[in-house]
């Protein structure tokens, strides 16, 4: 596993300190390039949470992100910040970003190998 990029740590550190889902970031993981808003982590996992509870089949997925009773999720680690929580995401490929609504993606700081301030979009023209 690769050492993270402090500064990349030090935005990730910010975004929950604040609990901003404000900022736009553009990460390449594995080749692939993923844009949208970070987000707190908190926040993210209530937002995944609630997807999953509106699904038949996925319903009881929702208690591992956010527990019913506290409407938080796990107690959040201590210490610098380990992982990218975007919402409103998409994986660039060609002229295309999937899904083209944006999804929810957890990404690990030390996969990350590059990076740049700000959402990534394609136009037609």
């Amino acid at each position: 596993m690769s050492i993270p990029d402090e500064l990349l740590v030090d935005i990730a550190d910010l975004v929950e300190s604040e609990h901003s889902n404000q900022m736009s970031l553009t990460v390449v993981v594995g080749g692939a390039v993923i844009t949208g808003r970070l987000a707190p982590e908190a926040l993210w996992r209530r937002r995944v949470a609630e997807v999953l509870k509106d699904s038949d089949r996925l319903g009881p997925f929702a208690a591992a992100f956010v527990s019913p009773e506290t409407d938080s999720g796990p107690p959040l680690k201590s210490g610098p910040p380990t992982h990218l929580h975007f919402h409103l995401a998409r994986i660039l490929q060609g002229s295309l970003g999937l899904p083209e609504t944006g999804g929810m993606y957890r990404i690990a700081l030390a996969d990350v190998s590059a990076w740049t301030v700000g959402d990534l979009s394609y136009s037609d023209s």
